[in-house]
């Protein structure tokens, strides 16, 4: 069984690819350039390169994508530029897991397919209500107005929550929600909760893409970790000085 990467050329989908690779994972790894795609991936055996842009696969291709993998994994984003943040697609996220979603339940495959989707502390769990100031829903009601993007993360995580469900005979699904992204060189020390510790717009904590793609790749090949996570929406964050738990929200 192989997994499916979607947004595999991003700050993100690179990291998690080769997460994978050094577990002798085999990977496809969906790229609109691939150019854009470290050189040092490309002569692995166990990776395959699938160039094109996601919206694009008609349903039939779609299918063929999902078709034999045990895991589906979307790191798309948005790019931070005025035509990504409010050129089309303004679903990009959404209609790629809707589709993906589709895709995989229309195969009839054996046994439910891990799906896994990355997205954002500012994003709150609606399905167990969690805490937020005034003044953070204030300003994510501006936020999800002037930035599309964010109500897309908002709206891909809901269709997973809300017409995927917990109990879905196809997919079983998991939604990460890092913090402010950095850099980081190597897999440092980190910690998950199912909810924000900290306000992600007034008090937010430090997330390395790299923790992130390695917390990803352990929800694929752990079903020990999968099974505390799945159906969840786990925040993670680095254990860093700076990072401590402020309890505000």
């Amino acid at each position: 069984m192989s997994i499916l990467v979607v947004g595999a050329s991003g700050a993100t989908g690179r990291l998690l690819v080769e997460q994978l690779l050094v577990r002798n994972q085999k990977v496809k790894a969906v790229v609109r350039d691939p150019e854009k795609f470290p050189k040092n991936f490309i002569n692995d055996n166990n990776l395959t390169v699938i160039r094109a842009s996601i919206l694009d696969l008609n349903d039939n291709e779609m299918r063929q994508l999902v078709k034999r993998c045990g895991a589906v994994v979307s790191c798309l984003g948005h790019n931070l530029s005025l035509k990504g943040l409010y050129g089309h697609p303004r679903k990009l996220v959404t209609e790629s897991v809707r589709r993906l979603c589709e895709a995989i339940q229309s195969n009839n495959s054996p046994g439910p397919l891990k799906f896994l989707l990355m997205n954002t502390a500012g994003n709150t769990n609606r399905d167990i209500q969690e805490t937020v100031s005034i003044a953070q829903r204030l300003l994510t009601v501006i936020i999800r107005i002037l930035l599309p993007p964010h109500s897309d993360n908002e709206d891909a995580s809901d269709y997973l929550w809300q017409v995927i469900g917990p109990e879905n005979e196809a997919v079983e699904w998991s939604v990460v929600r890092p913090d402010d992204l950095i850099n980081e060189e190597s897999v440092t020390a980190y910690e998950l909760h199912p909810s924000p510790i900290r306000s992600a717009i007034f008090d937010a904590g430090k997330t390395s893409r790299i923790n992130v793609a390695h917390f990803m790749a352990e929800l694929i090949i752990d079903d020990n970790i999968w099974n505390e996570w799945k159906g969840k929406m786990p925040v993670i964050y680095n254990i860093m000085p700076d990072n401590k738990k402020s309890g505000k929200t």
